[in-house]
């Protein structure tokens, strides 16, 4: 039983790490996303890479969350009744 409780510390991260996890990954997201729309106008390849920078830049922002409240929280919280419509939609 103590050999879980080590493996728990070790893999918890402290709220300063992230925090800053959070605002790195969302930055690249956000810088993703910036990088995709201008890469729109770029001629033949433009949509493609539009295409592939903004998603990267989307599934990098709502990533960034996964920092503040962890992987099953946030995804018991998008399931919920009331978010459950825009999980959808968004997925």
């Amino acid at each position: 039983m103590g050999q879980d409780l080590l493996v728990i510390d070790a893999t918890s991260l402290g709220w300063g790490t992230r925090v800053k996890g959070f605002i790195a990954c969302f930055a690249i997201g956000c810088l993703c996303s910036l990088l995709g729309s201008c890469l729109l106008w770029v001629p033949k390849k433009g949509l493609m890479l539009f295409a592939v920078f903004y998603t990267l830049g989307n599934i990098a922002s709502i990533g960034s969350t996964l920092f503040l409240m962890g992987p099953m929280k946030q995804l018991k919280r998008m399931f919920e009744p009331t978010r459950l419509i825009a999980t959808i939609v968004m997925l």
